[in-house]
């Protein structure tokens, strides 16, 4: 017998081999070097590279769909039927003419939602600017307080508030609607 003969041994546990063979029968070793299912999977190529590479491609995929689809200029409102599956667009109302900001009684105590406090120093231009655009993205009873005329509040600040409610339960039912123009809205009591 030539020495190419020689079957191959396992080299863990010396049992003899067939060419044929991926797997020792003896105790389960897989033999070095490409089988029959290709390359053993720690003799691959690292997989580092191959992930970074897929990361970057979903990256660059999501920001150009959300490029592509966004419109800043959008003003569609989309109603869903109730128990439907079909969303219909309507075109958007033409805008009303900008009413004045609506005053909150100087005796009255109630709750409202304040959808933004905004700082002195910025001035009252700047909360009644908030007010405008609550005002056109159809929120209702929209107006702006000092916060130094309420003893219940903190002073130093221009609240723009959207509705007045008898209470904290009504309006919180509100809040939703609200937290569409400003995340950050919240339910506030105003005491005379």
């Amino acid at each position: 017998m030539s020495a190419s003969a020689v079957a191959p041994a396992c080299m863990r546990c010396g049992q003899a081999l067939r060419a044929s063979q991926e797997y020792c029968l003896g105790c389960g070793l897989r033999r070095p070097g490409p089988g029959r299912f290709g390359a053993a999977p720690v003799e691959g190529r690292p997989l580092t590279p191959r992930l970074l590479a897929l990361c970057a491609v979903g990256l660059v995929g999501g920001g150009l769909a959300i490029a592509l689809t966004h419109d800043p200029d959008a003003s569609v409102e989309i109603v869903t039927a109730t128990g439907g599956s079909v969303t219909t667009e309507q075109a958007a109302p033409a805008p009303r003419p900008q009413a004045a900001p609506a005053t909150w009684p100087r005796d009255v105590d109630g709750w409202t939602i304040v959808l933004v406090s905004v700082p002195k120093v910025q001035g009252r231009k700047a909360a009644l600017d908030v007010a405008s655009a609550a005002r056109a993205r159809r929120l209702t009873e929209v107006g702006v307080l000092d916060s130094s005329s309420r003893a219940s509040l903190h002073p130093g600040y221009w609240l723009v508030w959207s509705g007045r409610y008898e209470s904290e339960a009504e309006a919180t039912s509100a809040l939703l609607r609200a937290r569409t123009f400003t995340k950050s809205a919240r339910v506030q009591r105003i005491a005379g």
